[in-house]
């Protein structure tokens, strides 16, 4: 029951005040346990190590950055960026690379092994593979953007993996503004922080069943959701066949038609032309909280960038696992 009066107000902005403020603290001291140059007298060549393998994979197949991007993400909302998401499942025990979220979508995981092989002649048991991610992650947004920042590292990998908590930590596509702010905020993330991170859709693909039901049967008055552009609903609906229960496959779309393999601001451009592929995109776009802020985006490439980059080092710092809490992983689909 709702019980409504003053004092419970007052009381629930008290405890949305020191959650907010636990929060804060709890980012600030992830990222002030973490520095640039970490591994400057461990392992002198670790970055320029990852970055070769991430620069090889990209060559070959630029769709793998979009992979490791969205890899750093989904580790860092579940259990921090503690490279959870790289175990693989034991007996008894799926891991979080089995949920829907991240199988299949996730891709470059044999990037991230080629890495941590080459790590481990070089300096055995020195570089984590929660920081390797974080590398990659930042270099893939260099070769695909030009975007490139310093990332604070002496991160710890965790020793556990659950499947079941990807769903309570990571947003679905079909999550409203409201949603995805509190979401992000569970994480220590503002809500222009959130829609700078979103940029990263403008690399990548999606499966049609991640928005099927924006271009079928939306509901009872509009077949198509409105806030798309009937054009692009059109052709959306040429390449995903309408949803059936037996349907053989889940054909994938670029998110961003314009420049599909080039992190860059296009994205809000197309959110603002009804142009979003996913609710949890174009909702951006058409709620008063946020639409300005991705107008601004579309605007000014150069500022969106500058964001981008300050907010992936501050995700890179959730809950990272520093001291005795973790290990450096041998291999980082095991715990050692």
């Amino acid at each position: 029951m709702a019980i409504s009066g003053t004092g419970n107000k007052f009381s629930g902005a008290v405890c949305l005040l020191v959650l907010f403020l636990t929060i804060s603290a709890m980012s600030t001291v992830s990222l002030a346990s973490l520095k640039v140059g970490y591994y400057k007298h461990s392992c002198p060549s670790a970055e320029a190590i990852v970055r070769k393998q991430v620069n090889k994979a990209l060559a070959r197949n630029p769709g793998l950055g979009a992979g490791i991007i969205r890899m750093h993400f989904h580790d860092c909302f579940v259990r921090g960026c503690d490279a959870s998401v790289l175990l693989d499942s034991t007996p008894g025990r799926r891991s979080e690379k089995e949920h829907p979220a991240n199988n299949p979508s996730l891709r470059g995981f044999e990037v991230i092994d080629a890495a941590k092989a080459k790590l481990e002649s070089a300096c055995p048991r020195k570089v984590s593979c929660a920081d390797i991610l974080a590398f990659a992650a930042r270099d893939s947004a260099y070769k695909l953007g030009g975007i490139n920042y310093a990332v604070p590292s002496g991160r710890l990998d965790g020793r556990v993996s659950i499947e079941d908590e990807v769903t309570q930590n990571l947003p679905p596509p079909f999550f409203n503004t409201a949603q995805l702010i509190q979401n992000f905020a569970r994480k220590g993330l503002s809500t222009d922080e959130m829609v700078t991170l979103s940029g990263a859709h403008s690399i990548g693909i999606t499966h049609c069943s991640s928005f099927s039901n924006r271009i079928y049967n939306f509901n009872s008055t509009h077949p198509v959701d409105p806030s798309m552009d009937p054009h692009f609903a059109r052709e959306l609906r040429r390449r995903c066949p309408a949803p059936t229960s037996n349907a053989p496959t889940d054909p994938t779309v670029p998110l961003d038609f314009v420049s599909p393999n080039r992190l860059d601001n296009k994205y809000y451009s197309l959110l603002n032309s009804k142009r979003g592929l996913l609710t949890s995109d174009q909702t951006l776009a058409t709620s008063p909280s946020t639409a300005s802020m991705v107008t601004n985006n579309a605007k000014n490439g150069a500022l969106w960038a500058n964001k981008y980059a300050k907010a992936m080092i501050k995700m890179g710092s959730i809950e990272v696992l520093t001291g005795n809490q973790g290990e450096i992983r041998g291999n980082c689909r095991i715990v050692n």
